[in-house]
C-alpha cells in the first residue's frame, strides 16, 4: 500500500474513533511503530486535531466537533473518478447538469501533473454515444427526462408516491411503493407495488406527468408488500444452461429481471430459470430476441411450447 494511500485509510481510521494508540495502528495496517509515529505525526500536520495521551495506557484522541481534514487523492483514483465522469456522458442520466462543475471540484484538488494526465485523458478516450468531433458536446436529447429528479427527490423522502402517467388518451394516477428506479435499453422505467391493485406494475418514466407523496393513512407496510410479491411470483418456465460463450454474451446484457447461477467453480457453465408470460406477445418477443442474441452456446432444459415454435420460425427464416 502507498504511503498516500495508507494515511488517507488512517484518518478515515482515526476519524471514526474516540481514542486509539500506536499499537493499534501498528496492528491495524501492519507497519512498524517508527511508521506509524511518523504517520500520525503527518496526519496532526495536516490539520487533524490530535490530542495525546500520556500514562501506560495513553494514546490519541480527536478532539471533539472536529473536521477531517481534505483527503488526498492517489493517482489511479484520479483517473477511475474523471473516466466516470466521461463515462456518463449522454447516457441521460440525472443531475447530469453538474457534472461540469464536479469536474471542476476535481481539478482543483489535483496537481498540475495530474491535471495534464486527464486532459490527455480526455482527447484519447471515447465511449459509446460520445460525439467524435465535439466530445463535451451535450445535445437537448441527451438530457433525461425533465421530471426524473423530481422523482428521485421524491423516493428520496418517501417510497409511498402518487404518480400521474399519461396512457395513450387519458391520465391516470396510480398510488404505488416504488421497488426500484432502473434504466434498460436507453429508458428510464418506474418498477412499483401497485397499492390499490395489490400487483407489482412497470410504468415508463418518460409517460410521467406528476409525482407527489402518497397521502394513504391505511398503507401497506414494506413487510406485507414484499410477502404479497412473493406470493405472487411467477412459477418458472423456461431454464437453460449456458456454456461459456453464452456467458459472455450474458454479461454483455441481459435482461434485467433474469439471473444465473453458476454450476462449477470456474464459472464455464451456469444455468439460467426464469418465467416467461407468453401471453404478453412484448415481453415473448423480447425473450426469443435476446435467447438468440445468446448463441448457440446454450441447452434448453425447460421451455414453453409457444417459445419453442416462434423460436423454430424465427430460425428458419435464416435458412435458405
Amino acid at each position: 500500500m502507498k504511503k498516500v494511500e495508507r494515511i488517507n485509510i488512517i484518518m478515515r481510521y482515526i476519524n471514526n474513533r474516540s481514542h486509539f494508540t500506536i499499537s493499534e495502528i501498528m496492528q491495524e495496517f501492519s507497519i512498524s511503530r517508527s511508521t506509524a509515529i511518523r504517520d500520525i505525526r503527518e496526519i496532526e500536520a495536516m490539520g487533524m486535531p490530535l490530542v495525546a495521551e500520556v500514562g501506560r495506557d495513553g494514546g490519541y484522541s480527536v478532539m471533539n466537533n472536529s473536521v477531517l481534514p481534505t483527503v488526498r487523492f492517489t493517482d489511479n483514483e484520479i483517473k477511475a473518478l474523471f473516466i466516470a465522469f466521461m463515462a456518463t456522458r449522454n447516457q441521460q442520466l440525472p443531475y447530469l447538469k453538474s457534472r461540469q462543475s464536479l469536474a471542476e471540484k476535481l481539478l482543483g484538488l489535483i496537481s498540475e501533473n495530474q491535471q495534464d494526465e486527464l486532459v490527455l485523458l480526455n482527447q484519447i478516450l471515447l465511449f459509446e454515444g460520445t460525439n467524435p468531433n465535439n466530445p463535451d458536446l451535450l445535445e437537448l436529447s441527451d438530457l433525461p427526462h425533465p421530471i426524473l429528479e423530481k422523482l428521485i427527490q421524491a423516493l428520496l423522502l418517501d417510497s409511498y408516491l402518487l404518480i400521474t402517467i399519461k396512457e395513450e388518451k387519458e391520465i391516470i394516477s396510480y398510488p404505488i411503493y416504488l421497488l426500484h428506479l432502473y434504466r434498460e435499453k436507453n429508458i428510464w422505467l418506474i418498477e412499483g407495488f401497485d397499492l390499490k391493485e395489490e400487483k407489482r406494475q412497470i410504468f415508463p418514466v418518460d409517460n410521467l406527468i406528476n409525482v407527489k407523496p402518497y397521502p394513504g393513512k391505511n398503507r401497506l407496510s414494506k413487510k406485507t408488500i414484499l410477502e404479497k410479491l412473493n406470493k405472487q411470483e411467477e412459477v418458472i418456465n423456461l431454464v437453460v444452461e449456458l456454456g461459456p460463450k453464452a456467458i459472455a454474451q450474458f454479461k454483455k446484457y441481459h435482461l434485467l429481471k433474469v439471473s444465473i447461477s453458476y454450476t462449477n467453480p470456474y464459472q464455464t457453465t451456469a444455468l439460467l430459470k426464469t418465467f416467461i408470460n407468453v401471453n404478453n406477445l412484448e415481453e415473448l418477443t423480447e425473450m426469443i430476441n435476446w435467447l438468440l442474441f445468446l448463441g448457440e452456446d446454450i441447452k434448453v432444459k425447460e421451455m414453453p411450447e409457444e417459445v419453442i415454435e416462434r423460436l423454430n420460425m424465427r430460425l428458419n427464416l435464416y435458412c435458405p
